[in-house]
């Protein structure tokens, strides 16, 4: 499985790194959410873990361009703010999930059922 995380934060996308390495097989990292719309092209990830609130463009308009472009796109909002109104945002803009990083430990679980998508496809 290839994991892109996006996050403008190194510590935070290190800490990231950490909980979904075992499940990975490839994972690549992004500071922003124009790198993200780059990198989604040439990475083709399974997985894209999208920050919100980072510079140049925020995750949610990074999210819609991905999924615009590429309808099959699977992000799941990785975010400090847990707020109603960011939630709805998010799953208006096609994120599948929503998780607050005090509580990654949910990654694992909404990641673990799709462990081997690459390879299966493959």
């Amino acid at each position: 499985m290839r994991v892109l995380i996006v996050d403008d934060n190194e510590a935070m996308r290190r800490t990231i790194r950490t909980v979904v390495q075992d499940l990975a097989d490839e994972i690549l990292e992004c500071s922003s959410g124009l790198a993200a719309l780059e990198s989604y092209q040439t990475f083709k990830p399974d997985w894209v873990l999208m920050d919100i609130r980072m510079k140049d463009l925020d995750g949610l308009s990074a999210t819609r361009e991905i999924k615009r472009a590429f309808a099959d796109a699977r992000v799941i909002i990785v975010t400090s703010y847990d707020e109603l109104s960011l939630r709805e945002e998010a799953a208006a803009a096609g994120a599948c999930a929503y998780v607050i990083k005090d509580n990654l430990k949910q990654l694992a679980r909404l990641l673990g059922p799709h462990r081997n998508t690459s390879s299966d496809q493959a």
